[in-house]
């Protein structure tokens, strides 16, 4: 682990930076949004404005690589998400906002394949899976710690943003003076969605309704404590302890997923969360109940992804899971950019509540459908599964595919 630290300290140090921005960012904003007076459904269009980018950097930063180089590409959109920060208070309305949320999550998602890249290149096959679970303790860790942030100056005024806007900025110096050459970026092999869903369609479903869940709560969180009435302090917790719940149980829920019908699982985890929420929904006039529910969503929507990728993998020769995997990316940015406009548009027609109803309703349905397939097909053989591997969902076809890289394949 030393060894990893020792060669990737540099890349890891910005982007804890960069995570610390994003993460007080998507607070700061919708708390600012409220105190605009923009409603929860006008605030969950500027919300999903990063998952439309998102999806759309996803795809086209490699070309963009490939045509400038990796240093060129890391600067030119982290510049742009500085500049964007920067922007929000001066230019307080929807429709900039949008734009603004639409061009940082492009940005983002060209600066997660630069750092990746560069990550996967710096690793050696016996350190790849430290470095990525590293990294992906790096990125909760920046979210998590953000949340402090917003409790050190009045969200009404310029400070916050131009903090989010110099961490972003501090982040371009250890990555872009790190001495490890920038890699060649090669485009992976790719699957057709409907091939992907006659593989494995709990994946597909899954993956989608995922992403409502996802965007919901990582994105809508902040929003639904303005429209509750909760102090910053109590919103930035509230933010702070849904990551904290995905940290904790993100490899347990792994080691149990390698041991029994991943089916299973995804339906247990997903039938308890929306349960949880449920019952917690007539609780919700205490502030320990809401913590409590988003601690609960958190360890549940968290370690599900990676859990569906590694049960659609377990169908998959090795040499298509990246491709699958592809195609789970794109399915479950699509869900998350469709998720914050329903949850805003609920919200609005009956009340912040409805913000957990949303979330619960769309676990109930994944564990409805898991149980559903559950009957149409046997669950394979431990001899043809392959290891979970810890993941986020907001890893882009990279770092999946060096996650993939790490775990055993099935063999066949």
């Amino acid at each position: 682990m030393l060894a990893v630290l020792n060669q990737s300290w540099a890349l890891l140090l910005g982007m804890l930076l960069l995570l610390l921005g994003n993460g007080l960012q998507t607070t700061v904003l919708g708390i600012r949004g409220s105190i605009e007076g923009f409603n929860a459904e006008t605030m969950s269009y500027v919300m999903s404005g990063y998952f439309v980018g998102f999806l759309a950097g996803s795809y086209r930063a490699p070309g963009m690589i490939r045509r400038v180089g990796h240093v060129r590409v890391f600067a030119a959109l982290a510049s742009l998400i500085s500049a964007a920060f920067i922007l929000y208070p001066a230019v307080p309305e929807p429709l900039a906002w949008t734009a603004m949320r639409m061009i940082v999550g492009f940005c983002f998602a060209g600066v997660y394949v630069v750092a990746e890249s560069w990550l996967n290149a710096a690793s050696t096959n016996e350190t790849r899976g430290q470095t990525l679970s590293l990294y992906m303790l790096t990125q909760i860790v920046g979210i998590i710690a953000s949340q402090a942030f917003v409790t050190l100056a009045d969200p009404s005024g310029y400070a916050l943003f131009i903090v989010m806007s110099v961490l972003v900025s501090v982040a371009f110096t250890p990555i872009l003076l790190t001495p490890v050459a920038a890699p060649a970026y090669q485009a992976g092999k790719r699957m057709s969605l409907g091939e992907l869903f006659r593989i494995s369609p709990l994946g597909c479903v899954g993956t989608f309704l995922l992403g409502g869940v996802f965007a919901g709560i990582f994105s809508m969180s902040s929003v639904f404590g303005a429209e509750k009435g909760l102090s910053v302090s109590q919103i930035a917790l509230f933010v702070a302890i849904s990551y904290t719940g995905g940290l904790v149980f993100q490899f347990p829920i792994g080691w149990v997923s390698d041991r029994m019908d991943r089916r299973l699982l995804i339906m247990g985890l997903t039938a308890f969360g929306a349960v949880f929420t449920f019952a917690g929904m007539f609780f919700t006039g205490h502030i320990a109940a809401v913590m409590a529910i988003g601690f609960v969503l958190g360890a549940v929507a968290n370690p599900l992804y990676a859990l569906i990728i590694a049960y659609t993998n377990d169908f998959l020769d090795a040499a298509d899971m990246a491709a699958a995997s592809g195609g789970l990316l794109f399915i479950h940015g699509v869900g998350a950019a469709i998720g914050p406009i329903l949850i805003g548009s609920v919200m609005q027609l009956f009340g912040a509540d409805a913000f957990f109803a949303f979330v619960g309703g769309c676990l109930a349905l994944i564990a409805t459908y898991a149980a559903w397939r559950m009957t149409q097909r046997a669950a394979p053989t431990a001899a043809e599964t392959s290891s979970y591997a810890p993941m986020l969902a907001t890893a882009t076809p990279v770092a999946v595919e060096a996650a993939l890289s790490t775990s055993d394949a099935p063999g066949r």
